[in-house]
């Protein structure tokens, strides 16, 4: 390879590197996240979960590693699912459960919308929730098949593989969603009215969830905000609460990020915000982890009966 090309590869290395979009809390941000969640597993969940915190912890970054442009289909395909623009579907109250519906609707919305249509694509507007609860499924129904392969005294291995997988890449949105910046239009500068002079240059983005965590922020520094886990009864609408409520803090990632709150070491206001992101984040992937064992006990419904006759006079 000559010189040229080789600086050229390593120009772009860098620039993925870099990109804000390489990484959504930085691969030592999610590492951590799903670490602390993994640790607080309660004795009453699988033993062999508790004992996988290694693997969960490195599966928390995952899929960022599905963004590389070498593999365009797969990158393509899953770009829309570490964020949602909240602004973008205000209109939509409350959200479907399903993300066929919630197309529609963006659809709809797009055919009678003057002006910057385009906005209201699926992609552009993003589907975190829809992704997260599609993966929370998937660990219920491997959590179901590890008690019946229990119940049946037939090895259990390769679905505990399974749970151990669907555990971690969980993380990574459950992680997404507590880092405010990905529930916005202004995930990486200020959109719209700016009265407080808010920056409006890219950078905030990876500037925050990025550098800033890697060399200030470890597991340990959150741990003990963690509290025992809880089950949800209604994960989707829970789920969207929990971004809601990190939506709430957008506008204070560009208030600390004003101040230089996310420049070296930052400032103590920034450490105490990035923790509790980071901790709110362990909770609800707890929370989560908690609620697909305990629902997994539950009698799954027969594939395919027939519903039953109406009745006529």
């Amino acid at each position: 390879m000559g010189l040229s090309r080789k600086l050229s590869t390593l120009a772009l290395l860098f620039c993925l590197l870099q990109s804000p979009f390489s990484f959504g809390w930085g691969n030592e941000g999610h590492t951590a996240l799903n670490l602390v969640a993994a640790r607080n597993i309660p004795p009453t969940m699988p033993r062999f979960l508790q004992r996988a915190s290694a693997e969960i912890a490195y599966l928390g970054p995952e899929p960022d590693r599905w963004r590389s442009p070498s593999e365009f289909a797969l990158k393509n395909a899953q770009e829309a699912d570490h964020f949602i623009d909240l602004e973008r579907v205000d209109w939509m109250k409350p959200l479907p459960a399903g993300r066929y519906e919630f197309y529609r609707k963006l659809y709809d919305k797009r055919a009678g919308t003057q002006g910057n249509a385009d906005d209201y694509l699926p992609e552009h507007v993003g589907l975190q929730p829809y992704i997260t609860m599609e993966v929370f499924g998937r660990l219920k129904a491997a959590f179901r098949e590890y008690r019946h392969l229990r119940e049946l005294h037939q090895p259990t291995v390769p679905v505990e593989r399974a749970i151990v997988f669907y555990a971690g890449w969980l993380g990574h949105y459950v992680g997404d969603g507590a880092q405010p910046l990905h529930t916005t239009v202004s995930y990486n500068g200020w959109v719209g009215p700016n009265p407080n002079h808010y920056s409006t240059e890219p950078g905030i983005h990876w500037r925050f969830e990025g550098p800033y965590v890697a060399a200030n922020i470890h597991a340990n520094d959150f741990a003990a905000m963690m509290h025992a886990p809880e089950h949800l009864a209604d994960p989707f609408r829970q789920y969207l609460d929990y971004l809601e409520d990190s939506h709430k803090l957008v506008e204070r990632v560009y208030e600390l990020d004003q101040a230089g709150g996310f420049k070296d070491k930052g400032s103590p206001e920034a450490r105490t915000f990035t923790e509790q992101r980071l901790a709110a984040g362990s909770q609800m992937l707890l929370n989560l982890w908690y609620t697909a064992w305990i629902d997994s006990a539950a009698a799954e419904p027969e594939h395919g009966k027939p519903a039953p006759p109406k009745l006529t006079k």
